[in-house]
């Protein structure tokens, strides 16, 4: 039994790995440098409706930070446009999600009619600036007696169909954006002549070139008015922190 004993000792030992003249009393494990990822610039984080900016492309940055400089001049008189929102936002958010359109949108109106009033020279008027016949298209009544581009729940109703309408065409919410403001058979011409469908890499006219850019500033002046500059009554702040837990009457 002695010599069997012996025997199977000897064996376990052979089998056990070698440590190459190493013991384990002294062995440390070390584990390998974690890499340090670097925060997101402003700049990076930016995107309408979730679609970004092409990261490290130096004219789209000096074109977004153009128009951001443009939007925090007090020109823009953003205690009035914060208020706009209070009011607006709140009837027009549900109606975006029950169409499934991008809350970003909401900030369409603060940019077609919130920094001007009245008709458009081309006829455009309301909350969402339609064209008479774009209205009467999407449900709207627009006569001598009645302006339904005027009432905000139901031009909201009327934009969402057109928006909805124009991304199932173009499959992009950026390209849907600048299509509702030049018109979709403009855009797909562009889309087709230029080879390109990424928004900020088309060469469109001024208005509907700078658009998406105008909205994205637009969003983060009313999200964060503090970072530019902006210095807003208690009572406006208390607003726009979040829009969406606002009661809808």
């Amino acid at each position: 039994m002695a010599k069997v004993f012996a025997y199977n000792m000897s064996q376990a030992t052979e089998s056990l790995p070698k440590m190459e003249g190493k013991t384990t009393k002294h062995t440390k494990i070390t584990t390998p440098p974690q890499k340090v990822i670097p925060p997101l610039s402003q700049m990076a984080k930016l995107n309408f409706a979730e679609e970004t900016l092409p990261l490290g492309d130096a004219k789209v940055e000096r074109k977004m930070k153009k128009v951001l400089a443009t939007f925090n001049h007090r020109k823009i008189q953003t205690n009035r446009l914060h208020a706009k929102a209070a009011e607006w936002f709140p009837i027009i958010e549900p109606i975006l999600a029950a169409y499934g359109i991008p809350e970003d949108f909401k900030y369409v109106p603060l940019v077609e009619s919130g920094l001007k009033a009245g008709v458009s020279p081309k006829g455009a008027t309301g909350f969402w600036q339609f064209m008479p016949g774009t209205a009467r298209n999407y449900g709207l009544k627009v006569n001598s007696k009645i302006d339904e581009r005027k009432n905000l729940r139901k031009s909201t109703i009327a934009a969402c169909k057109y928006i909805k309408e124009l991304y199932g065409i173009f499959d992009s919410w950026t390209l849907a954006a600048a299509a509702y403001n030049v018109g979709d058979n403009h855009m797909r011409k562009q889309i087709d002549r230029q080879n390109q469908d990424n928004y900020f890499k088309m060469r469109l006219n001024s208005e509907t070139g700078g658009y998406v850019y105008k909205l994205i500033s637009m969003k983060e002046i009313v999200e964060d008015p503090e970072r530019y500059g902006f210095d807003l009554p208690k009572s406006l702040l208390a607003y726009h922190k979040p829009f969406s837990t606002m009661n809808v009457e």
